[in-house]
C-alpha cells in the first residue's frame, strides 16, 4: 500500500487548510491538494487513507471534463491537474502532489452548500419520519427508508466553518444572495445532479444525493468549484443492493462510522485510531467507487 500524504507545507502562497485539502491561494490561480485526511462526525481522524486523495482529484477531474463536454457545458475553476503544467516554484517537491492536486481559477465561493437530494436516507430520512418533509419540502406519504422520491429536490446548507451545516429554506437562501441567483443555482445543481445520476447509473451506482459549491469569478462568471459528484460530497449506493425499506451501504466511508459508533467513542474528546482492516476496507470502497464511474483507477 502506498504511503499517505497527511498534510502539504508547500511555502507558497497563503495556505488554508481545510479538512481534507490543503488551498494554496497564489496570485490569480489556487492549488487544491487533496490529502489523505479523513474526517468522520466533524472530527479529522489520526488514521489517513492512503491514496484516498488521489481517488477524490482522479473523480473530480472526471467529472469535471464530463460536464464541460455535455449537451449542456458546465463552467468550472477546473485549469489542470498536471503537476508539471502548473508553473510551481522549482523548490516545491511535486512527488507528493502528483495524482491529488489540481490548479484551479480563483472565485468568490457562494456561501451555500448546494444540496440535490434524489432518494431518502440521512438526516432526509429522520426528518420525513418525523413530518413527511424533508428540509420543508412535503413528499407523498408511504416512502419508505432508500425510497427514490418522486422527482430529485434542492435542499440548500449554510456553509459553517466548524460542525455541521445547518439545512435552510429557498427563500432564506434566495433572500441572502438574490432571488435570482438562488433560482440559477438551484437550476443548475439539479441539472448537473440528474446528469451525474444518468451516467452512475449506468455504471452500476445510484447517487442517492449530492452537494455542490459554486463561486463567481471578478467578472462574474459562475462556476462550479470544489469537489464534485466524490464519495466525500455524495451519497453513492450499489445499484444491486437497492431494496424496499432499507439504505444500502454506501461507497464512501460507511466502514469508519460504523467502526467508530461500536468503539465506544463520545464524539467529544479527540477520536481513536483506526485498525488497519477499517483503513483497508474504507480504501478499497473508494478506489471501486472510482473505477466504476470513471473507468480508471488513480
Amino acid at each position: 500500500m502506498q504511503d499517505a500524504v497527511v498534510e502539504t507545507n508547500l511555502g507558497i502562497g497563503t495556505l488554508y487548510r481545510g479538512k481534507v485539502r490543503d488551498c494554496y491561494r497564489l496570485a490569480d490561480t489556487m492549488l487544491i491538494v487533496s490529502t489523505d485526511r479523513i474526517s468522520a462526525f466533524d472530527w479529522i481522524l489520526p488514521t489517513p487513507i492512503p491514496g484516498k486523495g488521489q481517488v477524490l482529484t482522479a473523480i473530480s477531474a472526471f467529472w469535471f471534463d464530463w460536464l464541460a463536454r455535455g449537451p449542456r457545458p458546465v463552467a468550472h475553476h477546473l485549469l489542470t491537474t498536471d503537476v508539471d503544467a502548473m508553473g510551481l516554484p522549482a523548490s516545491v517537491d511535486r512527488g507528493p502532489l502528483r495524482g491529488r492536486s489540481m490548479l484551479v481559477r480563483q472565485a468568490e465561493v457562494i456561501p451555500f452548500e448546494c444540496v440535490v437530494r434524489g432518494w431518502l436516507a440521512g438526516s432526509g430520512l429522520a426528518e420525513y419520519r418525523r413530518s413527511g418533509t424533508v428540509c420543508g419540502v412535503p413528499l407523498p406519504a408511504g416512502l419508505t427508508a432508500g425510497s427514490r422520491l418522486p422527482e430529485p429536490i434542492f435542499t440548500p446548507a449554510t456553509k459553517a466553518a466548524s460542525g455541521h451545516d445547518e439545512n435552510v429554506s429557498f427563500d432564506v437562501m434566495a433572500a441572502a444572495i438574490s432571488a435570482e441567483l438562488a433560482a440559477t443555482l438551484r437550476a443548475r445543481s439539479l441539472d448537473v445532479y440528474t446528469r451525474g445520476a444518468e451516467h452512475a447509473a449506468t455504471r452500476g451506482i445510484v447517487l442517492a444525493d449530492t452537494k455542490f459549491e459554486w463561486g463567481r469569478t471578478a467578472d462574474g462568471e459562475l462556476l462550479l468549484v470544489d469537489e464534485v459528484l466524490t464519495p466525500d460530497s455524495s451519497r453513492f449506493w450499489p445499484a444491486a443492493a437497492i431494496a424496499p425499506g432499507r439504505v444500502p451501504d454506501s461507497f464512501d466511508k460507511q466502514f469508519v462510522r460504523d467502526w467508530l459508533e461500536r468503539s465506544g467513542w463520545d464524539k467529544a474528546s479527540p477520536p481513536p485510531a483506526l485498525p488497519a482492516e477499517v483503513v483497508a476496507k474504507t480504501r478499497e470502497k473508494y478506489f471501486e467507487a472510482c473505477r466504476l464511474l470513471t473507468g480508471k483507477t488513480p
